[in-house]
């Protein structure tokens, strides 16, 4: 049996587009023999749908796409993910569900078992959990459909759930399984994907096919990656990263089947990560229609990497760079930003901010005159800058691009309705100490990022010879108590007996903390970690859990 499986990039409720995406892989499916073709989980909607699915209009465009590509199914099966509703009404309304269609029918239909409610996940708000397990046949073929989560409880040992869908479909001797999911990317999830889909196939000693979506869905990140698993756990072929693509599989075929070595894309975390932000700004700018982005550039490396990520997305036509200067700014600041312009062939435009900084200065002269210079005045210069830029955006259609890092986003080291603002947040899961190896790397062959933003020290240049060491510690200290709180969630005590010392984790975890208030009001962050701010990451702002009597960092 020849199996086809079609990674798509889909758009949320553009469903005629998702539609004729799919129909023609049916067909160069069917042109190249196959006997099924499989599309990822619901993939006539797009994922995640979240509360479009209480719409009930929704739901019925979702029904028409399935009865569409049932009607496409001539000499040929489609399984493809879609909602579904549950005529129990004490139930959710609706399955996460695979269909099989064959014979311009539906003749089967396998809902989803494992709903997720961790991350950025929230299926269980929307989903009623199978309770039937049945293979379906066709051509001489016993199949297991099973969707994402279900195949990531490997003999009941995931203490999130209770039940092992491929357990219960053990009974029934299903030849092979299919597996349609939506995994969003992290620079560790295709390793983590890799060793579920061995185990399985070690386990039930039957191969595995495996589609996954590509694309962006505003903060989610897609990225392919789809495989075919032999019963031996080795992987026989793995599709594109961060591609569509449709490939055909035969099952059995000997030379798959007696594979002795993996046939693995490279992994490269900071290639990955690369790869990862380009598409995530390019889906980002394609599926909202705009074309055009604008970027404050100060000459500081955040900014530099934003730039050149925006230039490999959109085409460097579309990208203006703003310098904006203050009496603060040094000299190198703006020659290395024009260096940088240079390098990528994006154009600026430059604004000095001096008299409108004095302006506001003076305006506000009768009430700070006898105050001392201090944050309020930094985030001024912060504020003015964030106007312009909006202007740029509002009168000639641009979106905003943020360069704040993750480390300054953890700790709040950013300006509210400043240099927070924007329309899409691209680096805001890097942190800084990857901001400076994936510069590195971008310029391992060639020199794009000017060598010199990349060694200088960082400064935000809001006052005399600013350095962000002024507020904040060495970024490597600060990234690894971070990285230890954000991501392995591990509280002060924990931190501390790693060797880091007891005043400084307080103070770092203080500041995360105290500061939530801003990530609330802060652009979507394209997700690259295990863990970012944002949908996966829900904090209360108001809380007083690991909170000391400390200020909060200097640039407010």
């Amino acid at each position: 049996m020849k199996i086809a499986l079609a990674q798509l990039n889909y758009r949320i409720g553009a469903f005629d587009e998702n539609l004729q995406k799919m129909l023609s892989a049916v067909e160069k499916a069917r042109a190249l023999g196959a006997d099924i073709v499989c599309f990822a989980e619901l993939a006539v909607c797009g994922y995640p749908p979240r509360d479009f699915l209480e719409f009930e209009d929704f739901i019925r465009r979702c029904e028409e796409s399935v009865r569409h590509l049932a009607q496409a199914a001539r000499d040929i099966a489609i399984v493809v993910g879609a909602p579904s509703r549950n005529p129990v009404p004490e139930g959710k309304d609706l399955y996460n569900s695979a269909y099989f269609l064959a014979d311009e029918k539906i003749q089967h239909v396998q809902h989803k078992t494992l709903l997720p409610t961790y991350d950025v996940f929230d299926e269980y708000r929307y989903f009623e959990p199978a309770t039937k397990h049945q293979v379906v046949e066709y051509k001489g073929q016993r199949i297991a459909l099973t969707i994402c989560e279900d195949i990531w409880n490997i003999g009941n040992e995931n203490p999130l759930y209770t039940i092992c869908p491929l357990d219960e479909m053990q009974a029934q001797k299903p030849d092979f399984v299919i597996n349609i999911s939506a995994s969003p990317f992290s620079y560790q999830q295709s390793d983590e994907r890799l060793h579920i889909l061995r185990s399985n196939a070690r386990r039930y000693q039957i191969p595995f096919f495996y589609v996954n979506h590509i694309g962006a869905q505003t903060e989610l990140i897609f990225d392919g990656g789809s495989l075919f698993v032999n019963p031996n756990g080795r992987v026989a072929c793995e599709m594109p990263f961060f591609e569509e693509n449709l490939s055909v599989f035969e099952w059995p075929h000997p030379a798959a089947k007696d594979a002795v070595k993996d046939k693995l894309q490279e992994r490269n975390k900071l290639e990955l990560i690369k790869q990862a932000l380009i598409l995530g700004i390019r889906d980002y700018f394609r599926k909202l229609g705009f074309q055009k982005a604008i970027l404050g550039l100060s000459g500081g490396l955040d900014s530099a990497l934003t730039a050149y990520l925006a230039c490999e997305a959109l085409g460097h036509d579309k990208v203006l760079g703003l310098l904006m200067p203050s009496e603060f700014s040094s000299e190198h600041s703006i020659t290395d930003a024009l260096q940088l312009a240079k390098n990528l062939g994006i154009q600026t435009q430059q604004i000095e901010i001096n008299s409108i900084f004095s302006t506001f200065r003076q305006m506000l002269k009768p009430w700070f005159s006898d105050l001392k210079f201090d944050v309020t005045e930094e985030n001024l210069q912060a504020r003015i800058r964030g106007i312009l830029l909006m202007a740029f955006s509002n009168k000639f259609g641009y979106i905003l691009l943020n360069t704040t890092n993750k480390s300054e986003m953890a700790v709040g080291y950013g300006t509210l309705y400043g240099d927070l603002a924007g329309g899409l947040s691209v680096i805001g899961d890097v942190y800084k100490t990857e901001v400076f190896e994936l510069a590195k790397h971008i310029n391992a062959e060639k020199e794009i990022i000017p060598q010199h933003i990349i060694d200088k020290p960082p400064s935000a240049e809001l006052r005399p010879d600013q350095k962000d060491t002024d507020s904040l510690p060495p970024y490597a200290l600060l990234d690894a108590i971070l990285y230890r709180y954000i991501e392995k969630r591990q509280g002060a005590a924990q931190i501390v007996k790693d060797g880091f010392e007891p005043q400084l984790v307080n103070k770092v975890l203080r500041m995360v903390n105290l500061n939530e208030f801003k990530r609330h009001q802060t652009a979507p962050v394209l997700r690259v970690s295990p863990k970012a701010f944002g949908m996966g990451r829900r904090m209360p702002i108001v809380a007083a859990y690991n909170l000391f009597q400390q200020t909060a960092p200097e640039k407010g």
